[in-house]
């Protein structure tokens, strides 16, 4: 460390990009007056393996494989905090949690009806599925131990419909003056949006719609085999910003005409997954730009780190 940072108790730390502590970590060590970078998984076990005796796996053979991944590029990312999108993470983290919750349930309860009553329930998420279930549990006679597990699980199931719901509506209020442009595209609504915005932060770390979209998993990977030049899926990313974005791209085939064109166009070459994965990569350039477009419109601070010349 240079005298001037010494002076300033400045840290200049490198952590292994991931959500959760991870994240909070560098949030504290952020505001504390400290730089940090994010180091990609991949870089890190890649310099593990390079460095370590024997390749295998421990928190300070990890620590060293993240400090020489930091050391040997310059141009990782730096984490930035934006309280707004910060606030917006605990609300999209949470709804996850809550539907996921949901998920398990509700599958528990149609495996239950089908078992016990010979019915298979329509969709629990909305108002006449639960009230079809509700009357068909009134009007059958069971025993009383199924009973009261079926009435439990509906009524856990219609309280975390609720909060979801409640989850949701606040969402709305935090994404919609962070991301105007971004929920104009067809397929975002305002929790693709909020899961944008809390996945991605500050869009300007991603000086280019490529760099996005290996971020996202949306970039196709080169393979040269036999002397012909080829593309495979890339398995990697932020799998949940990919779910984002599949999501994006069936709705923009239903209602779309540029995205059916588009799909026509690449079809008989590519087949339908193929065609699929074009529109998810043309999809990542429109969201750039529009992401660029509200960042541009933020009026409110962001903290980072000023690099120390």
């Amino acid at each position: 460390m240079d005298p001037l940072n010494r002076r300033r108790q400045t840290c200049h730390l490198a952590i292994e990009d991931g959500r959760g502590f991870a994240r909070h970590l560098a949030d504290g060590l952020l505001l504390a007056g400290h730089e940090v970078v994010w180091v990609p998984t991949r870089l890190m076990a890649a310099h593990r393996k390079l460095h370590a005796a024997t390749g295998a796996k421990s928190d300070p053979v990890d620590a060293a494989a993240v400090a020489h991944a930091a050391i040997a590029t310059p141009g990782l990312d730096r984490h930035r905090i934006d309280e707004r999108v910060r606030e917006l993470r605990v609300l999209v983290d949470l709804r996850a949690d809550l539907v996921r919750r949901r998920t398990m349930v509700i599958n528990q309860v149609k495996a239950y009806t089908h078992l016990w009553l010979d019915h298979t329930p329509g969709d629990l998420t909305r108002g006449p599925g639960m009230t079809s279930l509700t009357t068909l549990l009134d009007d059958t006679e069971t025993s009383t131990h199924v009973r009261r597990v079926l009435v439990e699980m509906v009524t856990e199931i219609a309280e975390l419909n609720k909060r979801v719901r409640g989850l949701e509506a606040t969402i709305r209020e935090l994404v919609t003056p962070l991301a105007p442009a971004l929920m104009e595209i067809t397929g975002i609504s305002h929790v693709s949006a909020a899961v944008l915005l809390a996945e991605i932060g500050d869009i300007t770390r991603f000086t280019s719609s490529a760099k996005l979209a290996r971020y996202t998993g949306c970039a196709p990977i080169p393979v040269y085999s036999s002397d012909k030049e080829r593309h495979r899926l890339h398995r990697g990313g932020n799998r949940r910003l990919n779910s984002v974005l599949y999501t994006a791209a069936i709705v923009q085939q239903r209602f779309h005409p540029g995205a059916r064109e588009l799909l026509a166009r690449h079809e008989p070459t590519k087949g339908a997954r193929g065609a699929r994965r074009v529109l998810k990569r043309h999809l990542i350039d429109v969201i750039h730009r529009a992401m660029i477009r509200d960042r541009a419109s933020w009026q409110h601070h962001i903290t980072q780190h000023e690099l120390v010349a």
